[in-house]
C-alpha cells in the first residue's frame, strides 16, 4: 500500500472486503507453513481477520464499516504508528499476492473509502513453479527446510503409472445431460450476467482498452525485489509501457501475472532496458499453459456459445490506427454478422494475431499445431503482428490449408518480399489473389478453344504416318485428239525427223 499522506488513511475512513473464494484445509497449511515464515505471523492474522468479513459460507462483498474495526480486531491502538504497522502488514500480504488494497474517492463525502481484495493461496505446485516466491521462502527457510516441505505437501506419481499411456472414459456433459434451450429467460440471463460481470469488470483493469498504467504495476511489485528500480523508471517511459501493454494484451496477462514477468530474472539489461523478447517468450508460456488447463476443463462441460464481445474493442481502444478505405480487405462471410468492413479491417491491424486466430476458429479453441506454427513466424521470424493478420485472412479467404507447410510457404514468401506493413501485406494478398484469377482464366480459355482439335489428335497420335509422295496433276486439256489435229503432229514430226537425218 503506497500512501503519501497518512492522513488520508485513519481508523475513521470506510472499507470494505470482497473475496470470491472459500478457503480449504491445504489452504490452511499452506498460509501457516509456506507463507507466514516469509511474511510473519501478524501479516497472516490481517489476511485472516479480512477473510473473516465475509461470512464463511458466502461470497462476495462485505458491508461498509469504519476501519476501527480492524484496528480493535488487531489490537492496535488509534495513531500515526498504528496506521504505519497496519500499511506495512498489508504490504506485506499485496507483495506475495494475498491482497490487493484499491482507493475509492467518494465526491459527495470528499473522503475515501478502501477496498481490501482478497485471493486465494496458491497450491502446491503453482506455488513450487514461481520463481520468486520460492527463492524467498528458500531465503527465510534454507534450501533443506524448502524441500522437505514440498515433499509434505504433495505427493508423486506412482511409478507404475510414469510415462504410461492413459485413455479418457470420462463422459461429456452433453452426453448425459439434455437442457431446455427453446425457452429463453431473460430476467435469469440478466441476473446472472450481473452477479459475474460485474465485480470482474471492477475488479482489475481492462486490458483490452486502456492497459495496465504504472501505478498498477508498482504497487504491487515486491519492495524486495532486484529489478524494482527498473520497474521505477518505467514512469519516465511511456513507450516501454505500451510494449509491456501490448504483450499483456496479446497473451491474455492479468495485472498479477504481469507484475510476476517483470520480476524474473534476466528481463531487464545492464542498462535497464526491457528484454521485450523474453518477456513475450514467457508470457507466450503462461498463455499456453492457461490454454491447456482450459481445454482440460472443458472436457467436462461443453458450454453453450456466446456472442463474441470482444471483436469491437479495437473501436473503442485509444490510439487504435485507423485503415484506408483503398486498402479494406473484404470480410469473410462468416463473420459479416458481428463485423461491417471497418471494424475488421481495424481489427486486422489493431489485434494480436491470437485474438484475431480465435476468431476465425469458433467453434473451440485455436488448435496447438496452428499456434505453434504462428507463434513460430512472430518469435522467430519476427514478422509484425498486422502482417500475421493479413496472412490469416488470406489462408481462410484462398482456402488454403491449415498445415504447417501452407503456413510457413506463404510466411516465407512475405518475409522473402520484404512485407513490413498492413498496406503492404494488403498489396501482396491482391496481387496474389489476381494472379490465381488470371492462370484459372486462362486454363479454361485453353480448354473451351482447343478441346476438339486436341481430341483428334489424341486419336492419330498412335498411328505410324506414312511418306506423303507428291502427284504431278494434270492441268492440260483432258478431251481427245481429232484426225486432223493427228495429221498435223505426224507431219511435224516427220519434218523434224528428216533434219536430224540430214
Amino acid at each position: 500500500m503506497r500512501l503519501t499522506n497518512l492522513l488520508h488513511f485513519t481508523e475513521n475512513h470506510r472499507f470494505c472486503v470482497y473475496r470470491d473464494f472459500a478457503l480449504s484445509s491445504l489452504d490452511y497449511k499452506m498460509l501457516s507453513s509456506i507463507y507466514q515464515p516469509m511474511i510473519g505471523g501478524y501479516a497472516v492474522s490481517l489476511y485472516h481477520t479480512l477473510y473473516q468479513q465475509v461470512p464463511s459460507d458466502k461470497t462476495g462483498y462485505a458491508g461498509l464499516e469504519q476501519q476501527r474495526k480492524l484496528f480493535l480486531s488487531l489490537e492496535l491502538d488509534p495513531g500515526e504508528r498504528s496506521r504505519k504497522l497496519f500499511i506495512e502488514q498489508s504490504s506485506k500480504l499485496e507483495a506475495v499476492g494475498l491482497l490487493q488494497t484499491s482507493r475509492i474517492y467518494m465526491q459527495d463525502e470528499d473522503d475515501y473509502i478502501y477496498e481490501y481484495t482478497l485471493f486465494c493461496p496458491l497450491s502446491p505446485n503453482e506455488f513450487f513453479r514461481n520463481q520468486h516466491l520460492t527463492l524467498l521462502l528458500r531465503d527465510k527457510i534454507g534450501k533443506f527446510l524448502l524441500l522437505s516441505l514440498r515433499d509434505e505437501l504433495t505427493m508423486p506419481e506412482p511409478a507404475e503409472l510414469t510415462g504410461a499411456d492413459s485413455e479418457n472414459l470420462s463422459v461429456p456433459f452433453y452426453e448425459l445431460f439434455r437442457l431446455n434451450t427453446q425457452v429463453i429467460d431473460y430476467e435469469l440471463e440478466q441476473a446472472l450476467y450481473e452477479a459475474s460481470a460485474g465485480k470482474q469488470a471492477a475488479q482489475a483493469l481492462d486490458v483490452t482498452t486502456k492497459g495496465y498504467a504504472y501505478a498498477d504495476l508498482i504497487t504491487r511489485y515486491p519492495r524486495e525485489s532486484f529489478n524494482r528500480i527498473y520497474v521505477e523508471n518505467l514512469k519516465y517511459k511511456p513507450e516501454t509501457m505500451i510494449s509491456i501493454n501490448m504483450v499483456a494484451r496479446k497473451y491474455s496477462l492479468t495485472l498479477q501475472e504481469t507484475v510476476r514477468l517483470l520480476d524474473e530474472d534476466g528481463m531487464f539489461d545492464e542498462d535497464g532496458e526491457l528484454q521485450i523478447d523474453s518477456l513475450q517468450y514467457k508470457a507466450n508460456l503462461y498463455f499456453r499453459q492457461g490454454k491447456k488447463r482450459e481445454e482440460e476443463r472443458e472436457r467436462f462441460l461443453h458450454r453453450a456459445e456466446s456472442g463474441d464481445s470482444g471483436g469491437n474493442t479495437a473501436d473503442s481502444e485509444e490510439g487504435a490506427r485507423s485503415v484506408e478505405m483503398q486498402y479494406y480487405l473484404e470480410v469473410p462471410a462468416f463473420l459479416q454478422g458481428s463485423h461491417n468492413e471497418h471494424q475488421y479491417n481495424s481489427l486486422l491491424k489493431n489485434e494480436p494475431y491470437t485474438l484475431v486466430l480465435q476468431s476465425f476458429f469458433t467453434q473451440g479453441p485455436v488448435p496447438n499445431g496452428v499456434l505453434d506454427i504462428f507463434e513460430k513466424i512472430d518469435l522467430n521470424y519476427k514478422l509484425k503482428e498486422e502482417v500475421i493478420n493479413v496472412l490469416i485472412h488470406y489462408i481462410h479467404i484462398d482456402k488454403r490449408s491449415w498445415a504447417k507447410s501452407s503456413i510457413e510457404a506463404v510466411a516465407s514468401d512475405m518475409l522473402g518480399k520484404q512485407i513490413a506493413s498492413f498496406e503492404q501485406a494488403v498489396e501482396y494478398v491482391r496481387q496474389r489473389l489476381q494472379f490465381r484469377q488470371q492462370a484459372a482464366a486462362k486454363a479454361a480459355a485453353a480448354k473451351a478453344s482447343g478441346g476438339y482439335a486436341g481430341k483428334g489428335k489424341a486419336r492419330t497420335a498412335g498411328k505410324q504416318m506414312k511418306p506423303q509422295i507428291p502427284i504431278v496433276q494434270n492441268k492440260g486439256q483432258t478431251s481427245r485428239v481429232t484426225e486432223e489435229e493427228l495429221e498435223a503432229m505426224l507431219r511435224k514430226a516427220k519434218k523434224l525427223d528428216e533434219m536430224f537425218n540430214s
